[in-house]
């Protein structure tokens, strides 16, 4: 009964101090029903029921206004937009010499191998 009592604070004061930390880095524009300070006294003073009414009542979901999503460079239309005709010869030179070194390669593979020295 004695490991389940310490396995349980150890989890509650984990439980703290991760609730704690969130309210202190918490950017103070998703934060609700009161200010940052007293979150962070709420959370310390009640430690477990501190926490769970943070994560429930007072750390908003999202930030103000629309969350941008991060979008890759390769589905971006703006990225894609930027891309000058620079970058394009770029590529087609770049196609251009992969298709002369996989000429070459075949090349060298159709010659026959020198025979071997006995």
């Amino acid at each position: 009964m004695a490991r389940v009592i310490v396995v349980l604070v150890v989890v509650a004061v984990a439980f703290t101090i991760y609730t704690l930390v969130d309210v202190l880095l918490t950017d103070r524009r998703r934060i609700r029903a009161m200010p940052k300070a007293a979150w962070a006294v709420l959370v310390v003073v009640l430690p477990v029921l501190g926490g769970i009414l943070w994560l429930i009542v007072g750390k908003a979901r999202r930030g103000p206004g629309r969350m941008s999503r991060t979008v890759a460079p390769d589905d971006d239309p703006a990225f894609l937009g930027t891309l000058g005709r620079d970058e394009v010869a770029r590529r087609a030179e770049q196609d251009e010499r992969l298709r002369r070194l996989e000429q070459e390669l075949a090349d060298l593979d159709d010659d026959n191998p020198p025979p071997a020295e006995r």
